[in-house]
């Protein structure tokens, strides 16, 4: 779909928003009902004609783009090259990472040795990926969807696995408000993905909570990582004491 017919979608929403009628926009207008159907049935609407309905809407043009934009299909998965940029400078990848956990530009600089030049160049580069849109006054939206995750076996797991797995599972887990959990069963396979579907509703509802907390001052926060994963698999270390019967329940 073209950006222009973008805009046009979302024009015909904000006039349906406001009650404007095509009637009511050609009389502004000063143009017939049947010429406005006319146009944003074409879709290819040229700038001049987009200004003048903002004028009517009495949108300014970069609120419009900014609404065009909010409305385009949010990724759930980087491509490779985009990965492959994010994973070579350690820096964006630490930025990224906090992006996904939507911290503000200044949690970002009161927290790391990043300068503010630094963050707001960064934050440039994650524009340029298209994994947020970077805002005035060094806020941002994310494009990325609450249901986005790493390319299973790209840059970015890889690194997770070399440098951060056998870190993590190398705590004790053992503090009150800690959790490790390892539950084998063998289940239908038609439910294998609603169960996954709710896993990844805990970790919405973790990250939504994340935001919720940020008005807490910071002695009242503890930072945590959840880690969800399920995966068809079955422990390879007693593969060897299967009985032969049993080799087609894996």
């Amino acid at each position: 779909m073209s950006t222009t017919q973008d805009l046009v979608n979302t024009l015909k929403q904000e006039l349906k928003s406001a009650g404007i009628t095509y009637a009511q926009l050609g009389e502004r207008l000063g143009m017939a009902e049947s010429s406005i159907k006319r146009v944003f049935a074409k879709g290819d609407m040229p700038l001049s004609r987009i200004d003048d309905i903002c004028r009517v809407l009495k949108l300014d043009f970069a609120d419009l783009a900014r609404r065009v934009a909010d409305a385009q299909p949010l990724k759930r998965e980087l491509t490779l090259a985009q990965e492959k940029a994010v994973v070579a400078d350690r820096k964006l990848l630490l930025m990224a990472i906090c992006c996904l956990s939507q911290w503000t530009f200044e949690q970002i600089v009161s927290t790391y040795e990043i300068t503010e030049t630094e963050c707001f160049r960064l934050l440039a580069k994650l524009d340029k990926l298209g994994i947020i849109e970077l805002r005035p006054l060094n806020r941002y939206r994310l494009k990325v969807s609450k249901t986005f995750r790493w390319r299973p076996h790209g840059p970015v797991m890889s690194f997770f696995r070399e440098h951060v797995v056998e870190e993590y599972f190398a705590g004790g887990f053992e503090g009150d408000d800690e959790l490790l959990l390892l539950v084998h069963g063998s289940i239908g396979q038609s439910l294998a993905k609603p169960f996954a579907e709710r896993l990844q509703r805990v970790a919405e509802d973790f990250a939504q909570q994340h935001l919720a907390d940020q008005r807490l001052p910071a002695t009242q926060r503890k930072p945590y990582t959840l880690v969800i994963g399920l995966r068809s698999w079955w422990f390879q270390a007693f593969v060897d004491l299967w009985r032969p019967h049993a080799t087609g329940q894996r």
